[in-house]
């Protein structure tokens, strides 16, 4: 990952640098703006430009000698009455974005009338801005030898160059380093989801993103880890399936944070839990894909990076909530011991699996993972997270995410999560008709129902593996997870998607 920017809060308005102002439609500045003397700057210059202030639009200004500052940065906002809460992380990617790497600036923190931005409108602020500032490029010889070159010892510690640094003005310093303070470890799982999808697959492998789950541990996270022989004696046979045509173990990794602690009653519900599909690589097995556009198979854990990143946030911000994270890693690959298109599988629950095509590997590993995950933890509802069909993007392009779900409540509040973070879910069907189509002549199930309703076959094929009475819900994030269209928030092929959505589905519904 590249250098991460600094951002901090002042009362006072530093001397030099670049200015940051906002802007809306009438492009009123506030008064704090005003008295830095930049008014009528601003002014020429956006009556020139045709600056009109329409949303997230930038001014970008070479301070005159009379002015005390390198530059100075508009932000447009629109009207601002119709600015919402995924709008401030917008926002701060924007003027992320504006700022030259190393650059040092301020931003007045204010409404164009004059008021101040909320803690919580500053703290998204700067999520945003920090998400802007990602980057992977570790790989990059270029890349690494420019960062020795701006880096420099100081005694036993090493201080490498920010990407920027950003001071927000604003009145309410308190309470905004609180609001940061939480925020600022929902960006660390973030990135954290980003590093493990952007990883290539040859450092990547099942035991090497184990080893970066056990890592939470540090942060009191309590870990468990199941190895081959472990999930051999637990019947994993669906799991297990997929794994044996590589030289890589498989491994299932869960992680628990208990943030009720001992203030929780003894008749309290069990916790909520997230189930991600972890294939490090997936070649499609037997079944093997087209060479064409393989090499992003590295991403195909995206749901398992996103669960890890969620527990890094959950844990980072102390979260108030009882929550378990379960990840199934393997790899997929077409050895001679690889299983293949006929063969039946048994999994943990006693369900037997005709296997139609190796290349529909994620709803196996799932299946183990989300059987094992209700049985050793009684959950009080449950959420899963896979790369899983390339049919989603078909229905749903890039956009949003496929939400299927057995609980109309569970569904309910992911769609509002979704809303409010930018994250987006749209609600897909289940019903008798999918399951029909997975029913095989020769074991209970087949594992692909075809290619009409790719993703609901799958999604009914999930539901099998979780008990009638527990609220469930999967979330299919192939369209989502990698290789989207940037973002104001991010420039990054790995998005990090449903770190934001899950963390706020906890805060929303399940704190407390």
């Amino acid at each position: 990952m590249s250098a991460l920017p600094e951002i901090t809060f002042a009362k006072a308005l530093p001397e030099g640098g670049t200015l940051v102002v906002l802007a809306d439609e009438t492009l009123k500045l506030g008064t704090a703006a005003q008295a830095a003397g930049i008014g009528p700057l601003v002014e020429r210059a956006a009556r020139i430009a045709d600056f009109k202030g329409k949303g997230f639009a930038l001014l970008d200004l070479i301070a005159p000698g009379d002015v005390a500052r390198d530059r100075v940065i508009v932000v447009g906002l629109g009207k601002t009455a119709d600015l919402v809460r995924r709008d401030y992380a917008r926002l701060g990617g924007v003027i992320a974005g504006a700022l030259r790497k190393g650059e040092t600036a301020s931003l007045l923190a204010e409404w164009p009338d004059g008021t101040a931005l909320s803690a919580e409108q500053l703290a998204e602020l700067a999520l945003g801005a920090r998400l802007r500032a990602y980057g992977f490029d570790r790989y990059k010889s270029a890349s690494g030898a420019k960062r020795e070159a701006e880096t420099a010892k100081a005694g036993e510690e090493t201080v490498v160059k920010k990407a920027f640094a950003l001071t927000v003005v604003t009145a309410e310093t308190g309470k905004a380093k609180k609001a940061w303070s939480d925020a600022s470890g929902l960006a660390g799982g973030i990135e954290l989801a980003r590093d493990l999808v952007n990883e290539p697959p040859n450092v990547l492998g099942p035991v090497e993103l184990a080893e970066r789950a056990e890592a939470l541990a540090s942060l009191g996270v309590e870990i468990e880890v199941l190895d081959e022989k472990k999930m051999k004696k637990l019947g994993m046979r669906a799991l297990l399936g997929v794994a044996q045509g590589s030289v890589r173990p498989p491994r299932l990794v869960a992680m628990r944070w208990n943030g009720l602690g001992k203030t929780k009653g003894k008749d309290a519900p069990g916790p909520v839990a997230f189930v991600g599909k972890g294939v490090v690589f997936d070649t499609g097995g037997i079944s093997i894909k087209p060479a064409g556009g393989m090499e992003d198979m590295k991403g195909d854990m995206g749901g398992a990076a996103a669960v890890i990143g969620l527990m890094h946030a959950l844990a980072s911000r102390q979260a108030k909530a009882d929550v378990v994270g379960v990840v199934g890693i393997v790899e997929n690959m077409p050895d001679g011991a690889a299983q293949r298109p006929g063969d039946i599988v048994t999994a943990a629950s006693g369900t037997t699996i005709e296997i139609i095509n190796t290349d529909a590997e994620g709803r196996l590993v799932l299946a183990d993972a989300l059987w094992w995950t209700v049985e050793e933890y009684k959950p009080r509802a449950i959420v899963d997270l896979a790369t899983l069909t390339g049919a989603i993007i078909v229905a749903l392009g890039h956009h949003n995410a496929g939400l299927f779900s057995n609980d109309d409540a569970l569904a309910a509040a992911l769609s509002a999560a979704g809303e409010a973070t930018g994250e987006p879910v749209w609600r897909m069907p289940l019903g008798a008709a999918y399951d029909k189509q997975i029913e095989s002549k020769f074991a209970d199930i087949k594992n692909t129902g075809g290619r009409d309703a790719g993703s609901a076959t799958a999604a009914a094929f999930l539901k099998r593996f979780v008990p009638e009475g527990t609220p469930w819900a999967h979330l299919d994030i192939a369209g989502t997870a990698m290789g989207s269209a940037p973002t104001e928030i991010n420039r990054s092929w790995a998005s990090g998607w449903g770190v934001r959505l899950l963390d706020r589905l906890v805060a929303d519904r399940y704190e407390g």
